[in-house]
């Protein structure tokens, strides 16, 4: 046992090159500065976080709520700075926290802004909080001579690519499942893009739809091998970065494709800058003391027990009753990305049986387009608004409410169904995955 120990630790501990590491601290910052633009450029801040009345809160999270008046574009402009402190190594370790508290702040306000790629950026964020990126072309080395360094430990490198990683392999399990393996909701997403350069034309052609949802499948499940693999490398930046450009121009997906694509040299040899820059090459990585201390254990048992927590929280909706893309019980932070298309309708009704009163619920008059559109087809979602829902008459001074959700979903291109028990009053129910969700019962078509 302690000798398996003492070779993890070798493994772990042992110097690398820091080259390849500054460069991702560099293209990360600098991600993270065009993303915080872009909540400003497209009025993002005002439409997710100032306009809506109710928000979505996780259920652990309840009290994070935003902050009033001009406070939260003040929250994005500090953002920006801290991105950029970030980008040139300034005041690192501090700027890297405060960068991954801020926008793990934002990321848990509403449960209608949940992106895969806002849960990467916080956990990348969290663990470059911990990666010393400035020990090279920082202004903290330069500042404080001291921390320079052109090594840095393996650890650091390795992490970095298993979170890659993780994204990529647990979104291509995600897609063996029954419609995915059925080319759906592939299908149907190429159907509406004929339009596309070039390619276009052959979207409504079977071969083409199966080349792409069987494509997307096997990428992701062995693009890291592939990348790992010094033979296979090269073909595997340039399949991973064409796969990425064609996403970016298929489909809405934000920074990810740029991220992804921006990420990928982190598999490259550490030292793979100095082919670039020659004079790189002078340096002489030094070998550390791979002694274990007491910081290095603890360093490890965290490392071990964060690598636990993301294999093991992909698979939790193993444990639910149910089509996950159906209940969407374990559906967040499971990396199931781009995966099935939903849509659904339907009416609230609230009751005061001691009043003898009922209201028909105008959904406009409590949340904004983006709120209905991703709750109507969210059980938890549409639980949690009905619990807003009896609060608010609650509050009305009736004494008794009852909810009924009336909602039709229709799930990769089926007839709409039932996805709530239209006869079950919601503000009694405690818990999701529970009766009152109706199982998918529709075949594809």
């Amino acid at each position: 046992m302690t000798r398996s120990i003492n070779k993890i630790k070798d493994i772990l501990f042992a110097s690398e090159s820091i080259y390849s590491i500054v460069f991702f601290r560099l293209i990360w910052g600098a991600i993270l500065l065009v993303e915080v633009l872009r909540y400003f450029n497209y009025g993002w801040i005002k439409r997710y976080w100032i306009d809506p009345d109710f928000y979505f809160t996780f259920e652990a999270f309840s009290f994070v709520q935003p902050w009033e008046g001009n406070g939260m574009y003040i929250h994005f402009f500090f953002l920006g700075v801290l991105a950029i402190f970030i980008m040139i190594g300034l005041c690192y370790r501090i700027s890297s926290a405060l960068f991954f508290l801020g926008f793990t702040y934002v990321f848990l306000l509403d449960k209608t802004n949940y992106l895969n790629h806002f849960y990467l950026i916080s956990l990348v964020s969290f663990i470059m909080i911990f990666i010393p990126a400035n020990r090279f072309f920082s202004i903290d080395a330069a500042l404080w001579p001291k921390i320079k360094s052109t090594v840095i430990p393996k650890w650091s490198l390795y992490l970095l690519q298993f979170q890659l990683g993780i994204a990529y392999f647990y979104g291509g399990i995600a897609k063996l499942n029954a419609d995915w393996l059925q080319c759906e909701p592939m299908r149907m997403w190429l159907d509406n893009r004929t339009d596309f350069p070039l390619i276009g034309q052959y979207f409504t052609q079977e071969w083409m739809v199966y080349l792409f949802s069987y494509g997307g499948l096997l990428f992701d499940l062995f693009i890291i091998p592939l990348l790992l693999w010094k033979r296979t490398r090269i073909f595997a930046f340039i399949l991973a970065t064409s796969f990425h450009l064609l996403n970016a121009n298929l489909f809405t997906i934000g920074i990810f494709p740029w991220l992804m694509i921006l990420a990928t040299p982190l598999f490259f040899s550490a030292n793979w800058p100095s082919y670039f820059f020659p004079s790189l090459k002078s340096d002489i990585i030094q070998q550390e003391n791979t002694s274990l201390s007491q910081l290095q254990k603890i360093g490890l048992v965290f490392f071990l027990f964060y690598i636990g927590m993301q294999i093991i929280i992909p698979f939790r909706h193993h444990f639910y009753k149910g089509n996950v893309n159906w209940t969407e019980e374990g559906h967040r932070f499971a990396w199931h990305m781009k995966l099935r298309n939903k849509s659904g309708r339907g009416t609230f009704t609230v009751k005061a049986p001691i009043e003898n009163k009922e209201w028909k619920i105008d959904l406009k008059d409590y949340l904004t387009k983006r709120q209905r559109k991703k709750m109507i087809i969210k059980p938890d979602m549409i639980l949690q608004f009905s619990k807003h829902l009896s609060e608010s008459y609650y509050k009305k001074g009736y004494k008794k409410i009852e909810v009924y959700a009336n909602i039709k979903v229709s799930l990769n291109g089926r007839t709409r169904q039932h996805l709530i028990d239209p006869s079950i009053d919601l503000s009694i129910i405690n818990s999701t995955n529970e009766e009152w969700i109706v199982p998918l019962s529709l075949p594809l078509k």
